[in-house]
């Protein structure tokens, strides 16, 4: 299957690491585990990308719990000291979309993605910055948690770029090569040099990025002897290395450590 971020080495972040750590500790729940790795259940059970919870997912990243995490993210390495971080929420929250295994099957009328979770960008007193993943919480009450932070702002600035490259079209990221495009009608634009290394600087053809990403991901879908393999889904996790994950079990957050900087194209 593909999982929601599977990142090479040069690239920090997996949601799969970071919900097993969590679900190794007890923070995260087996629901928003389910929602995390598999962005097939978080279309089903999981976020949505209306008004409403964008403001409440937004709310939930500028909780006092949260900030007081963010002023330990930030502060980690010395940059800054916890009590000089002073992090505070920047922007609307966006949603961020994963590859949807259905698209690569050739599923007839699925979409190019899949809603993954929500993300908010935080900015530290020194103007680093680090995403919150917010998801929402399990149960009758409803509302919204913050179960990822990771330095950077990737997830809102692509969705800043994709709206001015294609207005109104759908933001996403593709798992294993981490590459950000957009896509609208029958147009799939790159918005980082990952996403140009794949379909030109000028892009493609939704029926030819379909015919891209069936061949790169088709035999290691859900059912695959790959995917039974046990390789995160499909794919080898990323090797440890500088890039390595570091996990910190703060008020129900995972934090991880720095990710390369991208750049778009």
């Amino acid at each position: 299957m593909i999982p929601s971020t599977a990142r090479t080495a040069h690239h920090s972040r997996t949601v799969r690491t970071a919900a097993a750590s969590l679900a190794a500790t007890g923070i995260l729940t087996g629901a928003a585990l389910l929602t995390v790795v598999a962005p097939g259940a978080a279309a089903a059970t999981g976020p949505t990308a209306g008004p409403a919870a964008l403001a409440a997912a937004r709310h939930a990243a500028a909780g006092p719990a949260t900030l007081d995490t963010l002023a330990r993210f930030f502060a980690r390495e010395g940059a800054v000291t916890r009590s000089a971080a002073a992090p505070r929420i920047e922007g609307a929250a966006v949603p961020v979309n994963t590859l949807d295994p259905d698209f690569v099957a050739g599923k007839p009328g699925a979409p190019v993605a899949r809603l993954d979770f929500l993300a908010t960008t935080a900015v530290s007193s020194d103007g680093r910055k680090a995403s919150l993943w917010t998801l929402p919480k399990e149960g009758k009450d409803g509302g919204w948690q913050v179960v990822n932070i990771a330095s950077g702002d990737d997830e809102t600035r692509y969705a800043a770029e994709g709206a001015r490259r294609l207005p109104g079209g759908t933001v996403f990221r593709e798992p294993q090569t981490d590459a950000w495009f957009v896509q609208k009608g029958t147009k799939v634009l790159p918005l980082d040099r990952d996403a140009v290394r794949a379909v030109g600087a000028r892009g493609t053809t939704l029926a030819a990025y379909r015919a891209r990403v069936r061949a790169a991901y088709g035999d290691k879908l859900p059912g695959s002897g790959y995917a039974r393999s046990g390789k995160a889904g499909g794919y080898a996790q990323p090797a440890a290395g500088a890039g390595a994950l570091v996990v910190l079990a703060l008020g129900g957050l995972s934090v991880l450590r720095n990710r390369r900087r991208r750049e778009t194209p």
